[in-house]
């Protein structure tokens, strides 16, 4: 029953490095002081068995609270904590600052029976709440767990930093991996250097302005990434040269070149977070990778660069599993198709991956012919090596659609097409037609080889929903094209049908939701690539994203504009009402993009000067609006934003914005060719972002409000005309005749 911790000089050094850390808490901050009160006397009303005295080991802990017990009632109190962890990340943020203390002095919170103490509770003969204080309790706990579901991220990550790497569990060294791919310093790295990078990387912060991390002409023995402050770099006879900030890293060079230190660095404000990596390690991981790398060479050239990988999902070489970092187009294709499993029904993500961005490194004038092979390859090929270009050019049909019929190239490679047509007793027909059939040439050509004389319909049955194309449509291969005379004939066979007709869709439920969502349907992933590399070089356009970003300003400008054009000052508080409530019915519906423009509309400077309108909304509306507000902050990469994506389900209308941010971001923190080799790693991360907006749409939106078949011709009109003044200084003016400036 006695434990007994043995000393270890690394383990003793992290509890040192963490303990002077938390002395950066020693005085609690006025919001967390609170909200630990609020926590403690909410507890104490509703379940005030929770805190007691507790017996452990003949030993009595005085006035405790159990880790176990305190996640499963935190989760209890509110809808906006979805997991365990989640919860664990909350009172972390407590623990940090000492208003929650563990009784031997732990300096993580952990899920488990272990005791825990409030700070009003560790003096004898703490107060229980008054009836006043029992009653503001009740009032602010669902905004003080607010609070700390937004800080919660944050703390939890800064605790599975301070772990010795050796005492991190796999899913610590998940969420340090997620954390790493958002950091700019690192955009360039591979995906395997950033997983082992998870596995050391050590937390180090620094609390006072001014503090020397090093100085120059010293040895070089860490590589340090700012996760939050900013320093100035200074060298002797220059001062400060540059200032660095979150994101940025330095300290690399001296550690490649084994050189001392170039400069010296300074802290520029207080409270400096940073991530670092010692010498030791990062020669280690340069090592690993050096190792782990597969080189194929033709005349003295490398033309494809193999990385082993941590995924048994990946190609096999020699029984080990590696994937594909660059290499020449040709090169890289033919790697794929040797190492295609034709016995799996699933596309390989790098055979994806290679379909989705070929337009960036291999045009279809080039890609044609590699897959045709050379008049010797086609004689040679064998009948698997023609199944596994089919299920390619499958693939590529899929992806890239009608764009295939668009150039001369692609339209000889794909000359006809073979079609399967279902009856509806499932016996099938089968037709041969060029590749640009249009829906009326399928359905004559069914109605010919079948002798029927009745108009037919023709039907797309999907598993997960078929997607049309206007006048002609592309299936996938988990499709199945039936036909039929009438609707009914399938309407209790096969019930998850999706007919798709030759005639317009109909109207949408609400239109100002459908003119909003109609865009994301037919927004390409092709164009977000587009977009990415420049249309001029892909000689491509991308009107439908166009027209989708130039819709997020208008609905931006459009909320300044009514509220800056309504000169009655209780009419402006009904405006910002409505158009709170809108914020969260577009939330509601997840149509995310829509609800970051009205938010960003009313948190313009022409709408948020405006404060005798805000002081008169009512403070209901003043919360919705503050948590609506957290969810835009930009820290730490958008963070809040994406833990909320996260967990939502699809059909998602993402921030557009932010997801070619993060394209943009790829692309111009990584080459596109390295040593005259394509760079994969590049195309994948690309690929990855642009999977979201797959993801996104991966299920059809069905409303399940009673109003959704209410439509209003005059609100339909509006919302597609929508009136807006987009001068911000036009805009400024206004919002300044409405409330001049208090002198």
């Amino acid at each position: 029953g006695i434990a007994v911790d043995l000393w270890c000089p690394a383990l003793c050094s992290y509890k040192v490095l963490a303990t002077t850390w938390l002395q950066e808490f020693s005085v609690p901050s006025e919001k967390i002081l609170r909200a630990g009160k609020i926590l403690r006397n909410a507890i104490l009303s509703r379940a005030p068995h929770m805190i007691r005295d507790r017996k452990y080991h003949l030993k009595t802990y005085r006035q405790c609270c159990v880790g176990t017990e305190l996640v499963d009632w935190q989760m209890q109190q509110s809808s906006c904590i979805h997991s365990r962890i989640q919860a664990v990340g909350m009172w972390q943020v407590l623990l940090e600052e000492g208003v929650l203390n563990h009784v031997d002095q732990e300096l993580s919170f952990q899920d488990k029976y272990l005791f825990y103490r409030f700070l009003d509770d560790e003096q004898e003969g703490a107060p229980l709440p008054s009836e006043e204080e029992r009653q503001e309790s009740q009032e602010e706990l669902q905004d003080t767990l607010l609070l700390l579901s937004q800080v919660g991220p944050d703390a939890h990550m800064r605790m599975i930093l301070r772990k010795h790497p050796s005492e991190r569990t796999a899913d610590d060294l998940e969420i340090i991996y997620e954390e790493l791919l958002h950091i700019k310093a690192l955009s360039h790295l591979s995906t395997t250097v950033k997983r082992e990078l998870a596995g050391v990387l050590i937390f180090e912060s620094h609390a006072k302005t001014g503090t020397v991390l090093f100085s120059q002409g010293e040895e070089g023995t860490s590589w340090y990434i700012i996760l939050k402050g900013s320093v100035n770099v200074v060298i002797y006879g220059k001062g400060v040269v540059c200032t660095l900030h979150e994101g940025d890293d330095f300290g690399k060079l001296a550690l490649v070149n084994d050189a001392p230190r170039a400069a010296s660095i300074v802290l520029r404000e207080d409270n400096c977070h940073f991530l670092r990596v010692d010498k030791e390690d990062f020669n280690t991981i340069l090592r690993d990778v050096e190792a782990n790398t597969v080189r194929l060479k033709e005349h003295g050239e490398d033309v494809l660069v193999l990385e082993k990988s941590l995924s048994s999902s990946r190609t096999s070489v020699h029984g080990a599993s590696y994937k594909v970092m660059s290499g020449t187009p040709e090169k890289i294709l033919e790697h794929l198709l040797e190492m295609m499993r034709l016995d799996s029904q699933f596309t390989e993500s790098a055979l994806e991956d290679f379909v989705l961005m070929h337009c960036v490194f291999i045009p279809n004038s080039q890609l044609c012919p590699a897959l045709q092979g050379s008049e010797q390859e086609k004689l040679d090929y064998t009948l698997n090596n023609k199944r596994r270009v089919i299920r390619l050019v499958t693939q590529w049909a899929a992806v890239h659609g009608y764009q295939l019929q668009e150039e001369d190239a692609s339209v000889a490679f794909l000359q006809v097409i073979l079609f399967k047509v279902y009856c509806c007793d499932h016996t099938y027909t089968t037709i041969r037609v060029p590749v640009a059939t249009s829906v009326t040439e399928v359905t004559g050509a069914v109605a010919d080889k079948l002798g029927s004389a009745e108009d037919l319909l023709l039907v797309n049955l999907s598993s997960a929903g078929g997607e049309s194309s206007g006048g002609y449509t592309l299936t996938k291969t988990e499709q199945m094209l039936f036909h039929c005379v009438h609707e009914v004939q399938l309407g209790g066979r096969v019930p998850l049908a999706e007919l798709i007709f030759v005639r317009c869709p109909p109207e949408g439920w609400q239109h100002s939701w459908c003119c909003s969502c109609v865009f994301p349907v037919s927004i390409l992933q092709l164009e977000l690539l587009y977009h990415t590399f420049g249309r001029q070089n892909v000689k491509k356009t991308t009107v439908n994203l166009d027209l989708f970003l130039r819709r997020f300003n208008e609905i931006q400008f459009w909320v300044i504009s009514e509220v800056c054009l309504c000169s009655q000052l209780s009419k402006r508080v009904q405006l910002l009402k409505k158009f709170i409530k809108i914020a969260a019915h577009c939330k509601e519906y997840r149509n995310l993009n829509a609800f970051f423009a009205v938010i960003m509309g009313l948190s313009n400077p022409a709408v948020s000067r405006l404060s005798q309108t805000w002081e008169k909304l009512p403070s209901k509306f003043k919360k919705f609006y503050s948590e609506f507000e957290n969810l835009m902050d930009p820290s730490r990469n958008h963070r809040a934003y994406r833990l909320t994506v996260a967990k939502l389900e699809p059909p998602i209308i993402p921030f557009m914005p932010l997801l070619i941010k993060d394209m943009t971001f790829t692309h111009e923190g990584n080459r596109t060719f390295i040593d005259s080799l394509v760079n994969f790693e590049k195309m994948r991360m690309i690929a990855n972002t642009v999977k979201t907006m797959r993801h996104c749409r991966s299920q059809p939106f069905s409303p399940d409000s009673p109003l959704a078949s209410k439509t209003h011709p005059e609100v339909r009109t509006y919302v597609r005309q929508l009136n807006v003044i987009d001068n911000q200084r036009t805009l400024t003016q206004l919002s300044h005749e409405l409330e001049p400036r208090r002198s």
